[in-house]
């Protein structure tokens, strides 16, 4: 870990906007807000937008009777005088409009970097949370603790509330809890946060960052600057290493969580019982009690970790340790994150349409046994045979939907043969059911079954939420 002192951004004045011509990549939820803050101050704003429909055009007219210039369609041309770039954080960065940037010298920001350049000079601090998984549970669970505390804060950031509505709002906060994204981090590079998380790397975005290496540099971003504490995973040495590549304040400090016995400057579990043996006198003895296995929700063994994770950065921030208790038993987790449906026989039927890839689909596997599992759906580039070779042995049997769900038959007949596998090729509404149904026939009582796709839905599906939905009416029509 980088002992190099490192100095914030100055709040507010190191961002001249007046009369500055800057160009806004994308039209949606970073990119409206970021045009109108920037035309409200002054900036001569032009939006550019890659797609050209009936959405657009509605965002377009809004911006527009603003005064803002917006152009449709055309996403990739650098717009004349253009001195910054504000993109949406998914815009990746091979995009012609970027190649272009940098040949002219032009600075892309993301919107979290815009965020951080705008905030006033008395703005809260930033507990900032990234990793594969889990960003948006421990960021969840991070902000019900501080509220524990007594603090004003917000979950904000890639969990869907807006960091420019919250760092420019009227509303005043002590500290904010900020979940970011690998796509964020890589567009911000002055974020300096209070102290922050790495919960675990695994590959994903690999097409949009080009190789995991990269993927892993964007997600190390988020420590450059820390000032009190590196929160990273004791049993993911990728984090670490992260921690130890990191330029920080200094007395940063590398604090870590395992589901094991902590040792000093880390956070753990003793006989069911979450423990701090960072933030207390004398680490090298003593140790303080949190809260109870019992009091995280679910108490499923990656869940176990967010809340370390969560409680890793609210002692750096100062929380005492009954906040981080209380905290916790008032947390509920959103919907589809291995939410329990209900019972039917004798069969727990589990949703974790959440799990969208092969790292979240292992640790919700890893929280249940025996299982039927419900599998499938988009792979994105994924391949399964370290996660069947992993979980085979929890399988009761497994009930594959999805475009890609020959992948998953396949690492099954390889790792798992003996597992009786359900191949339903059909992608109407009514397929959930047929699934819940065929899972069922192979469940026993003491089973669960298990909605953990490691697959993206849109095959079938709106969105991972919609997946979920249908998988509980199903268990409900079941039940009837």
């Amino acid at each position: 870990m980088g002992s190099g002192q490192v100095t914030s951004s100055a709040p507010s004045g190191s961002f001249e906007h007046q009369g500055r011509h800057v160009t806004v990549a994308g039209l949606g939820v970073s990119g409206i807000p970021a045009a109108k803050a920037l035309h409200a101050r002054g900036a001569l704003v032009t939006v550019v937008n890659d797609g050209d429909d009936a959405r657009a055009r509605d965002q377009a007219a809004e911006l527009e009777a603003l005064g803002i210039t917006v152009r449709l369609g055309d996403g990739a041309t650098l717009p004349e005088g253009t001195e910054l770039i504000v993109t949406a954080p998914g815009w990746q960065p091979d995009k012609p409009l970027f190649v272009a940037a940098g040949e002219a010298g032009v600075p892309v920001w993301g919107d979290v970097e815009l965020a951080w350049r705008l905030r006033g000079p008395d703005a809260a601090p930033w507990l900032a949370v990234t990793g594969t998984n889990g960003k948006t549970t421990t960021v969840q669970m991070l902000a019900s603790i501080l509220k524990a505390a007594g603090l004003r804060t917000a979950a904000v950031g890639n969990i869907g509330v807006s960091l420019l509505d919250a760092v420019l709002g009227e509303e005043r906060y002590d500290v904010l809890a900020v979940e970011l994204s690998s796509y964020q981090l890589h567009w911000a590079p002055s974020l300096r946060a209070h102290s922050a998380a790495v919960l675990n790397l695994a590959p994903d975005h690999l097409d949009w960052h080009g190789s995991m290496e990269a993927y892993a540099r964007d997600k190390g971003r988020i420590y450059e600057g820390n000032r009190v504490a590196c929160v990273y995973n004791v049993a993911d040495r990728a984090t670490e290493d992260l921690v130890r590549e990191a330029d920080v304040e200094e007395g940063c400090r590398a604090v870590g969580f395992t589901l094991g016995t902590p040792g000093p400057s880390q956070l753990g579990v003793v006989d069911d019982i979450l423990v701090d043996r960072a933030f207390v006198e004398n680490r090298q003895k003593n140790a303080q009690e949190l809260a109870q296995v019992s009091d995280v929700n679910p108490p499923a063994p990656h869940n176990i970790a967010n809340a370390l994770a969560a409680a890793a950065l609210a002692r750096a921030f100062g929380v005492p340790a009954t906040a981080v208790r209380d905290g916790l038993r008032a947390f509920r987790p959103d919907a589809h994150r291995i939410a329990h449906v209900a019972d039917v026989d004798g069969v727990a039927y589990v949703d974790d349409s959440k799990a969208t890839n092969t790292h979240a689909a292992e640790a919700s596997l890893a929280a249940y046994e025996p299982i039927v599992w419900i599998a499938g759906g988009l792979a994105k580039g994924a391949t399964f045979d370290e996660l069947v070779a992993k979980s085979a042995k929890r399988l009761r049997g497994a009930v594959l939907i999805g475009a890609d769900r020959a992948l998953i038959r396949e690492a099954l007949a390889r790792h798992a043969p003996e597992v009786p596998v359900v191949d339903l090729d059909r992608t109407d509404t009514g397929a959930m059911l047929q699934a819940v149904t065929e899972a069922k026939r192979l469940a026993r009582p003491g089973d669960t079954v298990l909605l953990a796709p490691a697959c993206a839905s849109m095959d079938m599906f709106t969105n991972y939420n919609q997946r979920g939905d249908a998988f509980a009416a199903a268990v409900r029509e079941l039940g009837a």
